[in-house]
């Protein structure tokens, strides 16, 4: 039986290192060559310059597509055989080309930065750039935070071998990395990183708790080059910030986000003020398993449930089309023609790098999905949420480059509303048991304890790392000391005595993203946000979806606060908005509540 599937990048190129691809690149390097020639030798954007400086922003922006679909080539090629030493190769010397492309960008960010305002206006006025005004705007206000264009060329070639060359580093090791897996049998297996997440989600706490056991162990004897990295990664932004005269590290994180400060508390308040019944989610799934109190490696566990099992590739697939066909059948037909498109690589192997994710490249207008599918409702859950991703690529198509690169706050909203249609397209087959409802409610609320504990406690924990790191590096003890603290202080006392994870620093991927800063506070964010357009959803039936895919569309070209504004009608700066999306919760606990003494008697 198929246990997942591998992707076609053909599309991409016919294979690695082929005539083709070695030809791209060269016309890519030749044409960004001339470009950066070109814009160093023009004065910066007046009444007399704006045809050429039009002529560089538009040819950019073409460069630019072309680029990023070489990038995704080969960074899938890395993902699916993280051993491949000549992938690796390759996906090094891209941050050459990445660094040459941020010279380009310097050189743009120079021409808007001392534009005068009037004739800033009058380029915005021109036809090639009415599309992409609010990119433009962006773009001189990120430029008004710069430092001087040498000093950001010098950044820009420091870079290949200091930032992104620790977040690269730990890809690659986290890649190859492997644990011994115990079995409660007594027989011992090599598994890679990437099997482990399915282990911690397996119905036998035995297997949970080996999985975890051993990938820590793993992760001890890697814990200096980890704790290495994570400091090289923070120190350099800090010192960058400082140099740029930017007052604060969550700046950085807020206009990546395209969100406000104020946003940003708001929606965080409403999560500790909905405190009290995020606690009792997490009470009931403790009560579920027949626990007093979680350990980290409970957090995501199936129900102890007869009916309890694993989904082989063609059950998993089945069970996707059948919730989005039943809810939104346009997202139904963009899955089907994904997996015959061969747009998703799932087959579980070892070499792969942890994780899932989507990405795509505008220069064929096509998606990839990426994921390690063992089989757990987790795994049917990953997949909708990667399918929601390219979903909202495909709304996107035809875009402009420059006006489709929507914030990770937005992005998230996509996947998580794809996911809460299938968890509800579930629950509406009549022929659903009690014992599968509870399944898929706990699976519900399990995203609530992710989105709304485990997520702010990456949030509490970056923060507070952040500023003991402006002081100096930060030791491997005190980070395992910091992460435990945290979890303790966000969780409380529904987090087992020694069940915390002291390595969950060096386990997540997140923290080692090298181009976003603060990269796992949008996930609450978009759950959130998803949740308010679900519950529009629920109101208005399926005429809203077309409201939704306006709300996709113009992601790419506005803030988020405008996003929601003017598609939705929402404020997101208001604390309502946001306690309303968890107090939603509410009824979904009862049912779940309700449900489990019939399906798991010791829990009554």
């Amino acid at each position: 039986m198929q246990s997942g599937t591998t992707w076609d990048l053909t599309p991409f190129f016919p294979s690695f290192n082929c005539p083709e691809m070695i030809s791209f690149r060269k016309a890519v390097e030749a044409d960004l060559d001339e470009l950066i020639t070109m814009a160093k030798a023009l004065a910066p954007l007046s009444s007399r310059t704006q045809i050429q400086w039009e002529e560089v922003f538009v040819r950019s922006e073409k460069l630019l597509g072309r680029l990023i679909h070489y990038g995704v080539y080969v960074s899938c090629l890395c993902s699916a055989n993280a051993r491949n030493e000549e992938y690796q190769k390759e996906n090094s010397s891209l941050a050459l080309l990445d660094a040459e492309f941020q010279k380009l960008d310097i050189e743009m960010k120079r021409a808007l930065r001392d534009a005068k305002d009037k004739d800033f206006e009058k380029f915005l006025a021109r036809k090639p750039m009415e599309s992409i005004v609010y990119y433009l705007a962006r773009l001189r206000e990120e430029a008004r935070k710069s430092m001087s264009p040498e000093l950001e060329n010098l950044n820009a070639d420091l870079g290949i071998d200091g930032i992104s060359a620790w977040g690269r580093l730990y890809n690659t090791l986290s890649g190859k990395l492997e644990f011994d897996m115990v079995f409660p049998d007594g027989r011992t297996e090599k598994r890679s990183m990437s099997q482990r997440r399915s282990l911690m989600d397996d119905s036998d706490r035995r297997v949970r708790q080996a999985a975890f056991k051993g990938g820590n162990e793993a992760w001890a004897r890697l814990e200096d080059v980890a704790g290495a990295a994570l400091n090289h990664i923070a120190g350099t932004r800090l010192i960058l910030n400082k140099r740029r005269g930017i007052d604060h590290f969550l700046d950085v994180a807020l206009f990546q986000s395209r969100i406000s400060r104020p946003t940003l508390d708001a929606m965080f308040q409403a999560i500790w003020n909905c405190s009290p019944l995020i606690q009792r989610i997490a009470k009931a799934k403790a009560k579920a398993l027949g626990l007093p109190a979680l350990a980290w490696y409970d957090l995501n566990a199936p129900l102890p449930l007869p009916e309890s099992r694993r989904f082989s590739w063609d059950e998993g697939v089945k069970l996707v089309e059948s919730a989005f066909t039943r809810s939104f059948p346009e997202l139904a037909t963009f899955f089907t023609e994904s997996l015959d498109k061969r747009w998703v690589e799932s087959e579980p192997r070892d070499g792969k790098r942890p994780g899932a994710y989507c990405t795509g490249s505008t220069f064929i207008e096509q998606s990839r999905v990426f994921m390690t599918y063992n089989g757990s409702l987790g795994d049917v859950q990953t997949l909708a949420h990667e399918i929601g991703h390219a979903f909202h690529s495909h709304t996107m198509k035809g875009h402009r480059i420059f006006a489709r690169g929507y914030p990770m706050t937005l992005a998230e909203s996509a996947s998580t509303f794809a996911e809460m249609i299938l968890a509800d397209g579930l629950l509406a087959d009549p022929a659903i048991q009690d014992g599968q409802k509870a399944d898929i409610l706990n699976a519900k609320l399990g995203d609530a304890i992710s989105f709304l504990l485990d997520i702010p406690l990456r949030f509490e924990f970056e923060k507070s790392f952040h500023e003991e790191r402006a002081k100096g590096e930060v030791s491997v003890s005190r980070l395992k000391e910091l992460m435990a603290g945290t979890q303790r202080r966000i969780f409380g006392d529904i987090l087992a005595q020694g069940g915390e994870d002291p390595y969950f620093w060096a386990s997540k991927l997140h923290f080692y993203i090298t181009d976003v800063t603060f990269y796992n506070f949008p996930y609450s964010f978009g759950y959130l946000l998803s949740r308010g357009l679900y519950r529009l959803f629920q109101e208005k039936g399926g005429t809203f979806l077309s409201t939704y895919k306006e709300f996709l569309k113009y992601s790419g070209n506005a803030s988020a606060e405008e996003v929601a504004r003017a598609t939705i009608g929402c404020d997101l700066g208001n604390v309502t908005f946001w306690e309303n999306s968890i107090r939603g919760l509410e009824p979904l606990l009862k049912q779940f509540e309700e449900l489990l003494p019939r399906v798991i008697p010791t829990s009554a």
